[in-house]
């Protein structure tokens, strides 16, 4: 039997509070005793501090903090309470700190305990050792307050609040919409109670509507002076037998938004201290009421944003599976400028063809959401119009620079929200019968491929300037073939340099999650990426730079279905022009990748010398381009690796017997030395050299 059910058995959970990231994960039994669903789950720390009675949650603070200084376990009793407010049931928490730098993390247990006696603190005004000074309480407040994201967690904070000494047991926010007073939220209720003060007039004769047109606070002692100042709506209030109330104005920004009850089953006098402690709490709940509205209609809107911009890649196309991910990261209003699309192209037999899109506008405002929109629409028209990649590139870029046009042109330099704009992008246009994808890259990053046995390789593209920057770019596309089973995945760059990585760094610890994938689900596996990259977990795998920038994030995954008839080979393909010498370095990495679970290590390095030489020796010895291809295939008892460098030279190499002081002439020697088998094969135009080195046999290797 496992762990987890045997503490389910006897009614223990389990929890673990990281304090770095803010997350406390629960088991299904730790969930429940706190009044959650039985099963497991993640919440914020405020969310969860929102489930235990302030006094105590103050306490175990305290016994936490010694208990990492002095390396003990952390014990205490927690009282558990509801969505209302009332105490459910108390736990006995046990939990070790684990030190981790300069954070710790908390893992312990929950057990339900029996509850206190009737007339101890835990149902009464806060007295004896559960008494805090004003000050201590209003700093605790405060916190609590300022955590809370949404409406729902202010409310449910303000509810748990414990006053010193006059703990109110009836709490009720009042809001305003035009003329009339609404009900946020209440507790110490029934269901229900709240329809006849939901919908009143602000000249109704009721203690906050007045508050709210006066902006002055109410305070009612007894229920005489209630009945006394308001006979009108005194029947109303009369059957929750409360004795004493206080109507305190919401006030932000010099303006009413509303009033909070607190309502009292015993009498309280209202002294100046206790009227004080109320005006505090009442002003930061209005600014923690506020802060929350905006960020909820902050959401509201980004929702409604990224549900209008990014496409809905619709239902599924035979012989594919697409995943996509958008995650707005980049703060503010959490809309941005990266975006992606799938576009079905005209023309073309069989399956036909698509157009895979990613891109990111500069910017993490409204302005680069509207920019990408429009850019994001271009690219559409254009490529439903059946233009190249190339040409689809260019005439974007000419659009935006047109856009960019009715900025100052001035201010180029600056690239600030008053100046222009520039884009970077990605367009793919694949055919879905043969797998060819042709790509255009616009200072994009390069997209990757994961084979059918796990290998991972970054694809290398040519490509030009970012759009809009000069309307005369040319985007030269590149091609390959996506081989069935194959996963191909285009991302903006912030699936990259989110959390302290640059690109390389970035590149490396998404090329893990990709080699561990099973290529089967698309879906899961565009949620593993997310959440290694800005989950809670993300903070295990922050990279080296000290500045932990954030960006948008946006992840395109495409799939070719199906058995292939024979394991498809691993291959590389990648052109070396003239006139970018500097991709020599890729190339070699290119082969190192494609031979990363080579058992020889001396070959890997003879490999990737033949390749430097032989690619090296066409941009010296020709004026063409140097075209790689590189294939690993599997034999009976071994695989073999075969590279080509093609160029369109007709000159065919001769063997040289350079001096000891030569600096060239020693290509085919080292392949003479270093190869299996080498060669050069005139073709119609131009001519390949090429080598293979055969791996050692899986007995040699052992």
């Amino acid at each position: 039997m496992r762990t987890e059910d045997v503490l389910a058995a006897i009614a223990t959970g389990m929890w673990r509070w990281d304090n770095a990231s803010g997350v406390v994960t629960l088991d299904a039994e730790a969930a429940r005793l706190l009044g959650l669903p039985a099963e497991p789950v993640q919440l914020t720390e405020a969310a969860v501090r929102s489930r235990f009675h302030p006094v105590d949650w103050n306490e175990i603070d305290g016994v936490v903090n010694l208990a990492v200084a002095e390396g003990t376990l952390a014990e205490a009793r927690l009282r558990i309470m509801d969505g209302n407010g009332r105490v459910i049931r108390t736990v006995r928490s046990r939990s070790k700190p684990l030190i981790e730098g300069d954070d710790y993390q908390l893992v312990g247990t929950l057990q339900e305990v029996a509850e206190q006696p009737p007339g101890t603190a835990a149902r009464t005004p806060v007295t004896g050792d559960w008494r805090r000074s004003r000050e201590a309480f209003l700093l605790d407040a405060g916190r609590a307050l300022a955590e809370a994201r949404s409406t729902a967690e202010v409310l449910r904070v303000a509810a748990s609040l414990s006053m010193p000494g006059f703990s109110p047991d009836g709490l009720a926010v009042f809001g305003v919409a035009g003329d009339r007073l609404t009900v946020i939220g209440h507790h110490g209720h029934g269901e229900g109670d709240e329809g006849p003060f939901s919908s009143m007039t602000l000249d109704t004769d009721y203690p906050a509507a007045e508050v709210v047109r006066t902006g002055r606070a109410i305070y009612l002692p007894t229920p005489e002076e209630y009945g006394r100042r308001f006979p009108m709506t005194w029947p109303l209030a009369r059957p929750f037998g409360r004795r004493s109330w206080a109507f305190v104005p919401l006030v932000v920004a010099g303006r009413t938004m509303g009033a909070w009850m607190a309502a009292f089953k015993h009498p309280v006098a209202f002294t100046p201290d206790e009227r004080s402690v109320l005006t505090t709490v009442a002003r930061m709940l209005a600014q923690a009421l506020a802060r929350a509205g905006v960020a909820e209609s902050e959401r509201e809107l980004s929702l409604g944003l990224q549900r209008t911009m990014m496409p809905v890649l619709g239902p599924g196309i035979p012989g594919i599976q697409v995943a996509a991910r958008y995650v707005p990261t980049g703060g503010g209003l959490q809309v941005g400028g990266d975006w992606y699309d799938m576009i079905r192209l005209p023309g073309g037999a069989g399956a036909g063809r698509i157009a895979l899109v990613i891109g990111d506008v500069q910017g993490h405002d409204v302005r680069a959401a509207g920019l990408m929109g429009q850019l994001r629409i271009a690219l559409r028209a254009y490529a439903s119009e059946g233009h190249r990649p190339d040409a689809v590139l260019s005439r974007a870029s000419r659009f935006l620079y047109g856009v960019n046009d009715g900025t100052d042109r001035a201010d180029a330099a600056d690239w600030g929200d008053g100046g222009p704009r520039f884009a970077t992008c990605l367009y793919l246009e694949v055919d879905l019968d043969t797998g060819t994808v042709e790509i255009a890259r616009a200072g994009h990053p390069d997209p990757a491929v994961r084979m059918t046995d796990g290998t991972v390789l970054l694809r290398p593209t040519a490509g030009g300037l970012p759009l809009g920057i000069d309307p005369d770019t040319d985007y030269p596309t590149t091609r390959l073939t996506l081989e069935t089973g194959e996963t191909l995945m285009i991302c903006t760059d912030g699936l990259l340099e989110t959390g302290g990585h640059d690109l390389d760094s970035g590149w490396e610890r998404v090329r893990k999650l990709l080699e561990a994938d099973d290529g089967e689900d698309l879906e899961a596996l565009a949620d593993r990426l997310v959440e290694a990259v800005h989950g809670p977990g993300s903070h295990h795998t922050t990279g080296p730079l000290a500045d932990r920038r954030e960006d948008d994030i946006a992840v395109l995954l495409l799939s070719r279905q199906g058995t292939a008839v024979r394991p498809a080979p691993r291959r590389t393909i990648m052109t070396v022009a003239q006139a970018e010498p500097e991709r020599i370095a890729t190339a070699r990495e290119q082969l190192r990748q494609l031979l990363h679970d080579w058992s020889d290590d001396d070959q890997v390095d003879s490999a990737v010398l033949m390749v430097s030489e032989m690619v090296t020796n066409v941009l010296v010895h020709t004026d063409g381009d140097a075209l790689l291809v590189a294939e690993i295939v599997c034999l009976e008892k071994a695989r073999r690796l075969r590279v080509e460098v093609a160029d369109t030279s007709d000159e065919l190499p001769h063997k040289r017997h350079p001096g000891e002081m030569a600096s060239s002439g020693r290509g085919l020697l080292l392949m003479e030395m270093l190869a299996h088998a080498w060669g050069v094969d005139p073709r119609g135009e131009g001519k390949a050299i090429w080598f293979e080195l055969h791996e050692p046999p899986s007995e040699a290797r052992s």
